[in-house]
């Protein structure tokens, strides 16, 4: 990655230190099940999540579309309506 960009031995050296602390990272993770079961549990919280926030978008939606059709109301005061003469 960044010894592709910079051609440096700092480069080279920095490249191959990320590429070991990923692998260190992934193992932990693959060796380590409670951890992937919070993870899943989180992701599986987070799919949830986005349904509700796309369901409670969905009804705003429909509430804001009611808000901008015209409703037909009698007015009220002393005036009456133009249209009932």
């Amino acid at each position: 990655m960044l010894s592709s960009v910079l051609n440096s031995k700092q480069a080279i050296q920095v490249n191959i230190q990320v590429m070991r602390i990923f692998n260190r990272i992934r193992n932990m993770y693959l060796n380590n099940t409670e951890l992937r079961l919070e993870i899943e549990q989180i992701k599986s919280k987070l799919i949830r999540q986005d349904k509700s926030l796309e369901l409670v978008f969905g009804y705003l939606d429909e509430l804001i579309e009611k808000k901008t059709q015209p409703m037909d109301r009698k007015r009220i005061g002393y005036m009456p309506d133009t249209d009932s003469f």
